[in-house]
C-alpha cells in the first residue's frame, strides 16, 4: 500500500507545504537523510491557536498540533525528495512546546506527531525523539516539530 492510500484510509490529507515564515526552505536532503525545518501546525496558512501549553492552550490541544506540524513536516519532505513512498525510516523528530511555568507534559504533547508517524509508516515509523520545553515559540505557536528520515 502506498503512504498516500494509507492517509486516505486513515482519514489524513497531506496538506500544501507550508511556506517559510523567515530565511530557511523547509527541507533539505542529503546523504539519504531528509530533514525538515521546523514545522508549526499551520492550517491554510493559519495557527488554530496561539499560547503556552498549560495556561492558554490545554495538552490535548497541543497534542493535536503536534500531529498538525508532523503532517506539515511529511508535506515538506514530499515535496523535497518526490514521494513519501521513498521514506525507509522515520529516523528522528524533535518537539518543541511553549510550555506554561509548571507544565511537565512535553513527551504526551509531541506524541500527536510520534503517534500519526507510527500509524502512516508502521514500524518504519518508529523513531528517536526528543520532547523540549521552550519559552516562547514562532508565532506564538505552541507546538514546533522537526523530522528526519532516511529515503532510498
Amino acid at each position: 500500500m502506498s503512504v498516500a492510500q494509507r492517509l486516505e484510509e486513515l482519514g489524513f490529507e497531506l496538506p500544501a507545504v507550508v511556506p517559510p515564515v523567515a530565511s530557511y526552505v523547509p527541507a533539505v536532503s542529503a546523504n539519504g537523510f531528509v530533514y525538515t525545518s521546523g514545522q508549526l501546525p499551520m492550517v491554510d496558512g493559519q495557527l488554530p491557536r496561539t499560547g503556552k501549553v498549560g495556561a492558554e492552550v490545554s495538552a490535548d490541544e497541543a497534542m493535536l498540533d503536534a500531529k498538525q506540524s508532523a503532517l506539515n513536516a511529511l508535506a515538506a519532505i514530499a515535496a523535497e525528495i518526490g514521494s513519501l513512498d521513498r521514506i525507509t525510516r522515520i529516523v528522528k523528530v524533535v518537539g518543541f512546546v511553549a510550555s506554561a511555568d509548571g507544565f511537565h507534559g512535553q513527551p504526551g504533547v509531541v506524541n500527536g506527531a510520534s503517534n500519526v508517524l507510527g500509524e502512516i509508516f508502521g514500524d518504519a515509523g518508529k523513531h528517536a525523539r526528543s520532547a523540549v520545553g521552550v519559552a516562547e515559540l514562532p508565532l506564538g505557536a505552541p507546538v514546533e516539530v522537526e523530522v528526519i528520515a532516511a529515503f532510498a
